[in-house]
């Protein structure tokens, strides 16, 4: 007698209630526990059906039921089955959003440089857009993929849909059934954490589970802590810092030495932006008026920021430098129509997207 889809679903249901209580399960439980709307007297008859084949045992004359090892591992490989295929799914939809996030990278970074350049040339002032970074992640998803017998790719997905890869190599190969264990075991702990919600003992624990592949999990938690935490690097577009010569009070030879500096080496840019992203008062619009701006190079500037939000998570900074007797209502209007534009122009590709 084969199980039939009623039969399947009795047992899993004999099963999940089982590993919540502890308890013998009876006909009355899974009664109220399944959607198949039958009757305690058909369930008892199917249960004796699955009590004949092994799949479930009594331990009592009075008692219900309890899984057999039979029916354990019937119940095992039909979930190893169905995570197998949610993962090989997910890995499908991974490698398109790969495809389509490097177009619209591609595109985004040409946006957002022609974005300076239309700032500086409008403004007359020299403009800074930082590339948008992604806050708080969470993970998505992992994948591990052979390479070859001694390296495995990482591929990790975290919120904004950024995919980060990692290389690790490991001691000895791993056939397809250690691959897509891992992959369960590290997809069913892990998803939707974020680094601060991934300690030590979740980690311990996973090594235990993994066996003598402790050491690889190690090597993809030290990829998981690199793909989940913020970017350390922030990469700026900057465009019109000859504009500066326009002023006299700037183009004097070490003010303009400094500021042609900082606008090349960005790493006091770098400062500016996550100043302006951690802003907790909401208006979007920061002005920075002489000894005000945290960048000393600018002291005798006044600098106008803008944060600009691509999706939930996805923030980034657009800057405008100029003297203090900069047309501030001007750049601020200009600002707030960047703003616009960067979003209507985001919004045309998730579109795109989903289609």
């Amino acid at each position: 007698m084969e199980l039939d889809e009623r039969k399947r679903k009795i047992l899993q249901a004999i099963i999940q209630n089982y590993l919540e209580t502890g308890e013998p399960v009876g006909s009355r439980t899974i009664s109220k526990y399944t959607d198949l709307n039958l009757s305690s007297a058909t369930i008892r008859n199917e249960m004796s059906d699955l009590e004949e084949l092994g799949y479930i045992l009594q331990p009592h004359t009075s008692a219900g039921r309890i899984p057999s090892d039979k029916g354990y591992r019937l119940y095992v490989d039909q979930m190893m089955l169905e995570k197998e295929e949610q993962l090989n799914q997910a890995t499908q939809e991974v490698k398109e959003m790969q495809r389509i996030l490097l177009e619209r990278e591609d595109k985004m970074e040409s946006v957002l440089k022609q974005m300076a350049k239309m700032l500086a040339a409008n403004t007359n002032y020299a403009t800074m857009i930082s590339v948008p970074q992604v806050k708080g992640n969470r993970l998505k998803f992992i994948q591990l993929s052979r390479v070859d017998q001694r390296q495995l790719l990482t591929t990790i997905v975290v919120e904004g849909n950024v995919i980060k890869n990692n290389m690790i190599t490991v001691a000895e190969a791993l056939d397809d059934e250690t691959l897509l264990k891992l992959n369960i075991l590290l997809n069913t702990n892990l998803n939707g954490l974020s680094a601060e919600e991934i300690n030590l003992a979740m980690i311990a624990k996973l090594k235990q589970q993994a066996g003598t592949h402790a050491d690889i999990i190690a090597d993809v938690m030290d990829a998981v802590a690199q793909g989940v935490r913020d970017d350390e690097s922030i990469e700026i577009y900057t465009s019109g810092a000859n504009n500066i010569f326009r002023y006299p009070e700037l183009s004097d030879n070490q003010r303009a030495s400094e500021l042609i500096n900082t606008f090349e080496e960005k790493q006091l840019l770098s400062e500016l932006v996550q100043e302006t992203l951690t802003d907790e008062t909401g208006t979007g619009i920061q002005v920075y008026i002489g000894n005000e701006t945290p960048v000393k190079t600018m002291k005798d500037c006044s600098v106008v920021t803008a944060t600009y939000e691509l999706e939930e998570g996805m923030k980034g900074t657009i800057g405008i430098i100029g003297p203090r007797r900069m047309d501030y209502d001007k750049v601020i209007r200009t600002l707030k129509t960047v703003k616009s534009q960067l979003d209507t122009i985001y919004k045309k590709e998730d579109d795109n997207m989903q289609r």
